[in-house]
């Protein structure tokens, strides 16, 4: 009898179940099923048979979509990267390049920045990754760094630029100040997550607002 689904088994954004997985489903599958496990138990308490009853398929299912252990957990961070950097992404596209309130409008930016990309599911399992395993695979994480946050640094380093250009802001160098931004507004919720505080809209606009106001005093533009 096939172990039973374990309640936090993740199903891809979309779906539904409606008989025999696809490959690329059961293989997408199989990847949150390990983030899960990962996440809860560490590299070294995760084996392949934990993963598979998340996931809710046999062991040798596991292997044949991803090999062993180590090659399934650089595949999850991969995959995780992925998903955050294409929310990333699509919330710059939303950036206020055009601004009418300068600090209400980077305000309502950075919330949707760290709502969407930074304390959803992927975020905080990237994170645990990162903070868990880091020293175990510094090579993977570096290839993350330069995949995930230098990308996010460069664009959203270009939209300063144009706001600086535009008259918004006053800066001479666009990608410390963008930076600068992301640490901001990344501070007040750092200490929270660790600790597994729950995080509220309440919460994240008191804190998006203090980081802008802090940003603006030194990047606004003097009257």
């Amino acid at each position: 009898m096939p172990p039973a689904t374990a309640p936090d088994t993740i199903a891809p954004p979309g779906h539904i179940e409606t008989g025999p997985r696809g490959h690329i489903e059961k293989r997408l599958s199989i990847i949150d099923a390990a983030a899960c496990v990962f996440c809860r138990e560490g590299y070294g308490g995760t084996n392949i048979d934990m993963i598979a009853a998340q996931a809710n398929v046999s062991r040798q299912t596991v292997y044949n979509h991803h090999g062993d252990k180590e090659k399934l957990f650089r595949a999850v961070v991969r995959e995780v990267t992925e998903r955050i950097n294409a929310g990333l992404f699509d919330t710059l596209a939303t950036f206020p390049d055009r601004p009418t309130d300068l600090e209400a409008d980077l305000a309502a930016f950075a919330v949707r920045l760290t709502r969407n990309c930074i304390c959803n599911r992927d975020g905080k399992f990237l994170r645990k990754l990162i903070q868990s395993e880091g020293e175990r695979y510094p090579e993977l994480f570096a290839d993350w760094r330069v995949n995930g946050p230098a990308k996010v640094w460069s664009a959203l380093a270009a939209r300063f630029a144009r706001l600086a250009l535009s008259g918004h802001l006053d800066l001479d160098d666009p990608d410390l100040a963008a930076r600068q931004f992301l640490a901001l507004i990344n501070a007040d919720l750092q200490t929270a997550m660790l600790l597994g505080d729950d995080i509220g809209d309440e919460f994240l606009e008191s804190s998006a607002r203090q980081a802008v106001r802090t940003f603006l005093r030194a990047y606004g533009k003097r009257a």
